[in-house]
């Protein structure tokens, strides 16, 4: 797993109580759920029969549907148009698994507008009763790409917002939107956007909307809510939960359940009307699977002159196999579109689709970029993908310094999302100049990239004492989930010295996380017989004794790509003792110190990384002190010293000056496991050896041939310490 998988994981865990909560607090509707799901699929019957006892919407639903039904007298809906509609993606998220990527949300508007243009394949094998049936609706769904201020944006906004998890109430939700969203802070109109809401709980539903009102025309809260892995058929979807905004869209633009309005699918009592008000879906009290041999209802005649089994594969069902609309539902759409009343018809309109920026030309507005990871190892690998919107064709990147990295897998500066290796420690500048032919524009992150200095040697002992700030640090890596307090220095008191790390968690509220991680440290000089002990003081008080907070460390042998969880100290066993004040450690006899000795074999590499997480949930202080790698068995003093190889005789390389070889000559006095390293003047390693030392006289030979002419250090390991020599290259 992942660095970034982890922390998805962990925030899943960490709002899955949450969730619970409100799921307990919600009765879910088993008549409302699609075969083998856990969530009902859609409540749209249910949001729209809670508008229904509120007076003003009853009033303004009376000109609504008087409007509407004047309008499909009129045919006026037929005309040789495609709609065009404007879409905005808002994703609340908390930075978990609910913030799917732009390459989803553009699946999810592909699917979109594939279905209501009869694009999809399957509509060839529609069940032979309906074939020739499936209607192309001539309506296309476009990113809006200017927000309501004019500012050009992608299409896609995005807020961070615990709420994303508390679908209790979807105006709160839209609100959180409309104060944090990363574009325009205000209101997005329902008569100008199509605003679709993508969050990580929506009140125990898949999705839901309303149906065109003046009650609500130009408000936000006029949108679709639908669950991030209902959301196309890639990332957290899949092609089974693809279609639900098809779906409800189709509620949108005032189509109701093929069975009705107000009931659940298969629970009718009676087959009587029409109960979604179109003559061509055949009568019937709705399916949950693909049940295509249903006739649920026989009294079709009126309209087919015949008994017809039902349109189970219809948008507006809830099967799993779903792949069409009628003639008739599309009329039903193209006349929503015309309402004034409701401000469906103020959408496609030329003059909206030029000023929300959906009028097909685009042009480049600004040069984005990000990268799959901005702290790594050197020697490691970065992709760089180009987020630049709307419209770009040539791209220029500038790395500075200009030196210690290289492009890699055949792309360049020109490339659209270039990969680069660093192999030189530092932090580097990223630059990205986009064109669009006559545009250009350019984006300057500072420090963006951090490569880690070359690992550390053991024994590795932190005590802060030579910081000034923890920010940009060689070393170490803060991480904050939120805009809580997050690890700072702490520069008037510590365990060993007067600086240590510390959290300032008084005051704070709930679910905060927060992680201090190391940079490499080098632990491929231990042989694999050999131990290794992470020691490390932590000072901590509760406010209250229900308090519960953890502190839990994880390590990595592969620079952070892959963590794995070692130590949990967890409530009472942090401390029971509780400060009714903001609190700090005044005595080493407040200290603990931790010894960790399940640092296995399979992490003695020389990108070993540890990372620190304390998981805040309103308690008080914590600090961290002395941590200490090392060598060997637990120590309660700090291990800051390597024990000199004493054991080794006879030492002895030649030639020196070498050319071709290097010979490493040595007796020991028992069979021992060594590693023999080639170390540069920069620290970086060269050559490393495992050498299975015999008692007796030990002759290595080394290849110093692709060795470029210079100083260089042989390093000799092994459990009991360490030597080095130096040598030189002619």
């Amino acid at each position: 797993m992942n660095k970034s998988q982890l922390l998805l994981a962990f925030l899943s865990i960490m709002f899955f109580s949450m969730n619970s909560n409100a799921q307990q607090k919600r009765t879910l509707d088993p008549g409302n759920m699609r075969e083998g799901e856990k969530i009902e699929y859609c409540i749209q019957h249910k949001k729209q029969a809670e508008l229904m006892k509120n007076p003003a919407y009853l009033l303004a639903k009376e000109l609504d549907d008087a409007e509407f039904e004047s309008l499909l007298k009129k045919g006026s809906q037929e005309k040789a148009t495609v709609y065009k509609i404007p879409v905005v993606f808002h994703v609340l998220h908390m930075n978990g698994v609910e913030n799917i990527s732009d390459e989803q949300i553009l699946n999810a508007l592909a699917i979109l507008n594939r279905d209501y243009r009869k694009l999809n394949a399957d509509t060839a094998t529609v069940h032979p009763d309906f074939a020739g049936m499936p209607a192309d609706v001539e309506i296309e769904f476009v990113l809006a790409t200017k927000a309501p201020n004019g500012t050009c944006f992608s299409g896609i906004t995005r807020t961070y917002n615990v709420i994303s998890y508390d679908g209790s109430d979807g105006g709160d939700q839209v609100d959180a939107i409309v104060a944090g969203n990363n574009v325009y802070q205000g209101q997005w109109p329902g008569n100008k956007y199509m605003n679709v809401f993508i969050c990580g709980e929506i009140g125990g539903a898949a999705g839901y909307t309303y149906n065109p009102s003046g009650f609500a025309a130009n408000q936000m809260k006029n949108g679709i809510w639908v669950l991030h892995d209902y959301v196309g058929s890639i990332g957290t979807s899949s092609v089974g939960t693809s279609r639900t905004l098809t779906h409800e869209v189709g509620h949108w633009l005032n189509l109701s359940h093929t069975w009705g309005s107000n009931n659940n699918p298969g629970t009718a009592t009676s087959c009587s009307g029409n109960g979604d008000q179109v003559q061509d879906t055949p009568t019937c009290i709705g399916v949950s699977s693909c049940a295509l041999n249903s006739n649920t209802c026989s009294n079709d005649n009126a309209y087919w002159g015949f008994d017809i089994r039902d349109n189970v594969e219809n948008y507006m069902d809830y099967s799993y196999c779903s792949k069409m609309f009628t003639q008739g539902q599309r009329t039903r759409m193209r006349t929503a579109l015309q309402a004034t009343n409701t401000g469906r018809a103020n959408l496609w309109t030329t003059a909206n689709l030029n000023a929300v920026g959906a009028n097909g030309v685009l042009y480049l507005c600004k040069a984005d970029f990000s990268a799959d990871k901005t702290t790594i190892c050197t020697g490691d690998e970065i992709a760089f993908s180009d987020d630049s919107y709307n419209a770009v064709t040539s791209w220029s990147w500038t790395i500075t310094p200009s030196t210690g990295w290289t492009f890699s897998n055949g792309t360049s500066t020109s490339s659209q999302n270039p990969s680069i290796i660093f192999d030189t420690p530092g932090f580097y500048n990223v630059q990205l100049a986009a064109s669009d032919g006559t545009l250009t524009d350019s984006e300057v992150k500072n420090n963006f990239i951090h490569v880690f200095n070359t690992g550390a040697s053991l024994p590795f002992w932190e005590g802060f004492e030579s910081y000034s700030t923890l920010t940009n640090s060689p070393n170490w890596i803060v991480t904050n989930s939120s805009t809580n307090n997050t690890w700072a220095l702490e520069t008037t008191t510590g365990y060993s010295g007067t600086k240590c790390v510390k959290i300032m968690n008084f005051g704070q509220g709930t679910g905060n996380v927060d992680d201090l991680i190391s940079s490499q440290i080098d632990l491929s000089t231990i042989p694999s017989t050999g131990t290794v002990t992470l020691s490390f003081r932590y000072a901590y008080r509760k406010v209250v004794s229900t308090n519960y907070e953890y502190l839990k460390v994880f390590i990595s042998g592969d620079c952070g790509t892959d963590w794995i969880q070692r130590k949990t100290i967890q409530g009472n066993q942090l401390s029971s003792l509780t400060s009714s004040s903001s609190w700090k450690p005044n005595t080493t006899s407040e200290w603990t110190t931790v010894h960790m000795t399940n640092v296995t074999s399979a992490y003695f590499t020389d990108k070993f990384r540890v990372l620190f997480r304390f998981e805040g949930e309103g308690g008080n202080n914590i600090y961290l002190d002395d941590i200490n790698l090392y060598s060997g068995s637990p120590s309660n003093d700090i291990v800051n010293s390597v024990t000199e190889l004493s054991l080794i005789s006879h030492l002895e390389l030649y030639p020196n000056p070498a050319d071709d070889e290097l010979n490493v000559s040595f007796d020991l006095p028992n069979a021992d496991d060594l590693n023999i390293t080639i170390i540069d003047l920069s620290g970086k390693k060269i050559q490393k050896h495992l050498i299975k030392g015999k008692e007796g006289k030990n002759l290595v030979m080394m290849n110093t041939q692709e060795l470029a002419a210079g100083m260089y250090q042989v390093l000799i390991s092994s459990s009991a310490g360490q030597k080095t020599l130096p040598f030189i290259v002619k």
